[in-house]
């Protein structure tokens, strides 16, 4: 019997929807949207990247962040399970960007920041679809933004999706991507943290996450650490701003 004979046969795989992967990072976006994701899923667990960034602050970030939670509200250390950090780095040897190595954070002739790694976020979705695959975790929780991002193209939600739908076909497999972030901008993101989990999570969030493209965690904003001139830290003291309802300083 061949190939396609077979495919006649073979059914979807149904992965477990009440089982979530988090695209985690240890930022301000992807820790609004574990949190999220723990409100919702009866098991979940994260993934996170190492790609050749400048920077490891990040990674600890992440780890920071996962405790921090699961001491600060008890009812989701149940749910959160394994995390997984997937080396990356080949994207680092594709090319030269802002994110990977010691260059200037401008605006490039394409009109595109030069912190914009090329597929960068779809290479990140298709690792996360082989590992929630094989963990049977149905839902994959990604935390971008197409409201109020830095403007790369893998953010849009006409990209995600057509994304997910290529790992369904590709997998043969039933996933569902959700994006809690997707239309809506930073101070709003702010407002799901505390609808989520009051003040408590917010500054949780403000105080763990690491948002600076430049690493800095030495520095402290009213909006969290960071070298607060960064596009990175911009956008973040402006949406901090914006939900403490002043202009940003």
């Amino acid at each position: 019997m061949d190939g396609a004979s077979l495919s006649r046969f073979r059914t979807m795989r149904k992965l477990d929807h009440k089982r979530a992967l988090v695209l985690f990072s240890g930022g301000q976006d992807s820790s609004i949207s574990l949190a999220w994701a723990l409100d919702r899923y009866a098991h979940v667990e994260t993934v996170g990247f190492i790609y050749g960034q400048r920077h490891s602050v990040e990674l600890g970030a992440r780890l920071s962040v996962r405790k921090a939670m699961t001491d600060a509200f008890p009812r989701w250390a149940g749910k959160l399970g394994e995390d997984t950090l997937v080396d990356a780095r080949g994207l680092k040897d594709l090319g030269e960007t802002a994110m990977t190595h010691e260059t200037a954070i401008v605006l490039g002739n394409d009109g595109l920041p030069t912190t914009f790694v090329p597929g960068r976020n779809l290479v990140f979705l298709s690792l996360s679809g082989g590992l929630a695959y094989r963990r049977n975790l149905g839902v994959l929780v990604a935390g971008m933004c197409e409201a109020d991002y830095s403007g790369y193209p893998d953010c849009r939600e006409t990209a995600l999706a057509a994304q997910t739908e290529a790992l369904r076909l590709g997998m043969d497999a039933n996933f569902m991507l959700e994006t809690p972030l997707m239309h809506i901008d930073k101070a709003e993101s702010w407002r799901l943290a505390e609808r989520t989990g009051g003040e408590k999570l917010v500054a949780l969030i403000n105080e763990h996450s690491h948002t600076c493209y430049r690493g800095v965690r030495a520095a402290r904003h009213d909006w969290g650490y960071g070298c607060g001139e960064c596009p990175a830290c911009e956008l973040r003291a402006r949406g901090w701003a914006g939900y403490r309802g002043r202009e940003a300083s």
